[in-house]
């Protein structure tokens, strides 16, 4: 995705999560906005399917949760349903095109 298309200006009001092997090497980041939105989910391709994504998205869930929210909800590149429907969410609507990528967007009810 082009860079002009990732800052969007909300970073300061997020919570980040960084995922790092052996407490150095960062290998995955995903944000919670404060409206219970995740977004920006990414692993490093090599250190994908090994439970780092699925770790990033619990402890957001949870903190979701510890802070009030009644659920959270994101848009999730299609490939990428069957891992979100792993950990709850649910599809709402039809695809849609997000900098070229096909996206559903997903809630999950807390």
């Amino acid at each position: 995705m082009p860079a002009e298309l990732e800052w969007d200006g909300l970073d300061p009001a997020c919570i980040h999560v960084l995922a790092y092997v052996n407490g150095e090497l960062p290998v995955g980041t995903a944000r919670l906005l404060d409206d219970g939105h995740i977004g920006r989910m990414a692993v490093l391709r090599p250190w994908r399917r090994r439970g780092i994504g699925s770790r990033m998205l619990e402890t957001l869930i949870e903190v979701a949760r510890q802070t009030g929210k009644s659920g959270c909800a994101l848009n999730a590149q299609t490939h990428a349903l069957g891992f979100y429907e792993r950990h709850g969410f649910v599809a709402e609507g039809g695809i849609f095109d997000d900098a070229g990528i096909p996206h559903r967007h997903m809630k999950l009810k807390l």
